[in-house]
Formats: structure tokens, sequence, C-alpha cells
């Protein structure tokens, strides 16, 4: 007699590895709007999305490619360029009376310094109150591009106050 099928498929985002539900429950938990930052190999993604019931709401995005309009020509998919997207972000948030987010990182890999924590400490001191430890934040020369070689980083400062200007 049948009692049933020994093996149940698991859902589908998860054999595709894109979304780790463990994690994932414990960051809707709170009801506070996630800091979703995503990389590729040319560019950093960065959302605030909010869930709801229905499916999660993108409150508000940015990516490194939106650095051109206050002036930032460079590569962007560098140190400096992830740190400005999240100053961006946080700026813009900030604007839609979004405080205080918590960073999800999704499936990559946590390493001390990445470009994903230069996105969080982009956030953070565009004024947002975001968890994350001091440690696992990149070294202040990292985030002006001290070590790329050629790279002028006085942009850095005139690409924030563009910001600020025209982000209010």
């Amino acid at each position: 007699m049948a009692t049933g099928p020994r093996y149940s498929v698991p859902y589908k985002r998860k054999r595709m590895q894109k979304t780790n539900y463990g994690k994932r429950l414990k960051l809707v938990k709170g009801e506070i709007p996630r800091l979703v930052v995503r990389r590729s190999n040319k560019n950093i993604l960065v959302q605030i999305i909010k869930f709801d019931i229905n499916g999660d709401k993108t409150i508000t995005s940015v990516t490194s490619e939106s650095l051109k309009k206050y002036g930032f020509l460079k590569p962007s998919k560098n140190m400096p360029s992830s740190y400005l997207t999240g100053y961006l972000i946080g700026k813009v948030s900030l604007q839609k009376k979004i405080k205080k987010c918590i960073l999800d990182i999704g499936l990559n890999v946590s390493t001390k310094g990445n470009r994903l924590y230069a996105v969080a400490k982009g956030a953070i001191d565009a004024g947002m109150e975001v968890p994350c430890g001091k440690e696992v934040m990149p070294d202040e020369k990292r985030l002006k591009g001290e070590h790329i070689k050629g790279f002028d980083t006085s942009i850095i400062a005139a690409v924030k106050k563009s910001i600020d200007e025209k982000v209010k």
C-alpha cells in the first residue's frame, strides 16, 4: 500500500540557489526594510525592499550606473563606486523617510572589507541606521580609491557634494 512520496522537490528558487529561505525568514520577521545589495561583473544594484504578504515591495532602487548623473564617470564596479552607490541610496531613502534598514547580501560571500560592506558604509555615512560591525567595514583609503593606480581621489568628495545638492 502506498504511503506517499518519499522525496519532495525543493522550491525552484532554492534549487537554483537564488534564495536561502531560512535566512530570508529571519530578515523578514523584523518588519524593518531591507537594504538589498546585489553585485554583478559590471555594476552594483542596491534596493530598499519592504516585505508585503502579496510579494516584496521595492521602495527605491539605485545602480552604480546612475552615478554618472552626479559626475562619477569612472568604472562602476570598484570600491569607490560601491561606496558612492550606498551614499546615494542612503540620501534617497532618507528623502522617503526611511531611516533604518537591515543589510541583506543574499547568497554573496561575506568577506571582511568587500564591496558589499562599502555600500553599507556609504548608507551609514549618508545618515541611515544599518546595523553592521565596524570590523567588517573597508578601510577609508580603499573607499576613497587610493589603492587604485591613477585614480583621482578628489572626485569622491565632489560626487558626494553633488549628491547632497541634487537629492534633498
